[in-house]
């Protein structure tokens, strides 16, 4: 078995997420929130991600890995990223899962953080917190997997971002990736038989137990489990109703998180306020001609569809839109790779609207101001794009160097000499 994870950070304490059902370790950065909760916890952790057996990148089963082996998961990402002792900050469904590993691995746990998390996954005796599971396979069969990758969970997973058209066609390829229809029929079977009861009071390792109020798994789950598991905290909040644990407010729960483990929460709002960047300009090329031969109206119903596609490209492109700018747009991305591509992306895009675009990219430091971003890296690249043609996407030198082998192609455009900045610069056209 081949199991698919991601290290982020260096901190001093490791940190495992061990996801619930819909989860796809690379993918999820697409979406909004994803990467900057795992940067937050990065602050003072080396933050480990996976898929478990049997979804998102890690390897399929014939049938379904069984829970002993999704326990297992945890064992061997530790082993590969050489971690000896490890928080565990369970989701959901991987809630059960690292509350076994830590009864049975003691030694290797140091701390254990459950949010949205439950002990049983349906209905018993003495467990009335969740449907039956026949409600559970109902619900599944005859809701879910006719269907799934449409985005048919958004509302009860991320109910925050479910009227936003773009966010949910990106959580619908979420589905697509995580799961196959007969795949998430055979893993909400599978866990119907979660019951870690009987094990909550073996727990020996500090806990905490995290949970929405307006949660789609009621918030008597967390609270069962912060009663039955000795000396758990429980901490509810108010702040959204996602069931995912990235929306709402990150600084507060990752600073809970925090000072769970470490004492203090000082790291929970990093000085972030530097940062390296790949920075995209694009504006209309022509916009003032085009304005006056269209009429006002027709113009602002122009930008309104200029605008959406470029929100659209960006978010696709995992970056962020820091601005329009009446006829243009600015953006920074944390890889240069995707910024190009967001950038051929758009222009092809806006082109077929009709409007001709061009656009500047740069990569350096950026300075982050309430919002807005300022630094010689952002002046670099409008000055970068103030020297591109008509529908051309140019790139500075540093760019280039650092996408070598993406399979992007570019085309020497000279060396210029960029108003206001030092030196010469070497430009190249992007294309794929």
């Amino acid at each position: 078995m081949n199991i698919a994870y991601q290290v982020m950070g260096d901190g001093p304490v490791d940190l495992i997420l061990v996801p619930g059902m819909i989860t796809h370790v690379e993918f999820l950065h697409e979406l909004p929130g994803y990467t900057d909760f795992l940067r937050r916890l990065a602050a003072f952790a080396r933050v480990i991600t996976f898929d478990k057996s049997g979804q998102g990148l890690s390897d399929r089963y014939l049938g379904m890995p069984s829970f002993e082996q999704r326990v297992d998961d945890v064992r061997a990402v530790m082993e590969a990223v050489g971690s000896t002792r490890a928080i565990l900050l369970g989701c959901s469904e991987g809630g059960p899962i690292s509350i076994v590993f830590a009864a049975t691995f003691p030694e290797r746990v140091s701390h254990l953080v459950l949010f949205g998390s439950f002990a049983r996954f349906s209905s018993a005796q003495g467990y009335p917190f969740r449907p039956s599971a026949d409600e559970i396979v109902a619900r599944v069969d005859d809701l879910w997997a006719g269907g799934w990758g449409t985005g048919v969970t958004v509302r009860h997973f991320l109910p925050s971002y479910a009227s936003n058209t773009d966010v949910v066609q990106q959580y619908a390829k979420l589905e697509r990736l995580a799961f196959s229809p007969g795949a998430l029929k055979m893993a909400a079977r599978y866990n119907i038989e979660i019951d870690v009861r009987t094990i909550l009071p073996a727990i020996r390792v500090p806990t905490l137990v995290l949970h929405r109020q307006a949660d789609v798994m009621s918030i008597d789950n967390g609270k069962f489990l912060a009663s039955h598991i000795p000396g758990a905290k429980f901490v509810a909040y108010a702040d959204c109703s996602d069931h995912l644990i990235f929306p709402g407010d990150q600084l507060r729960l990752c600073g809970d998180i925090e000072e769970f483990v470490t004492g203090h929460r000082e790291a929970t709002a990093p000085d972030f306020d530097r940062v390296l960047a790949t920075v995209l300009f694009a504006d209309i090329v022509g916009s003032t001609r085009q304005a006056a031969e269209m009429g006002d109206q027709a113009w602002r119903r122009m930008l309104d569809e200029h605008d959406k596609t470029a929100q659209r490209i960006v978010i696709q492109h995992r970056g962020n839109l820091v601005k329009t700018t009446g006829d243009g747009i600015l953006a920074t991305f944390d890889g240069p790779g995707r910024a190009i591509r967001c950038a051929l992306a758009f222009e092809a895009a806006t082109r077929r609207l009709g409007l001709p675009v061009r656009a500047g990219l740069h990569t350096g430091e950026i300075e982050l101001r309430n919002g807005d971003i300022g630094g010689i890296a952002v002046h670099a690249a409008a000055r970068v794009m103030a020297e591109a043609g008509s529908n051309e996407v140019l790139v500075s030198r540093v760019v280039t160097d650092l996408v070598a082998g993406a399979g992007l192609k570019f085309s020497d455009r000279g060396t210029h000499t960029l108003k206001g900045l030092p030196g010469a610069w070497d430009l190249f056209a992007a294309s794929v």
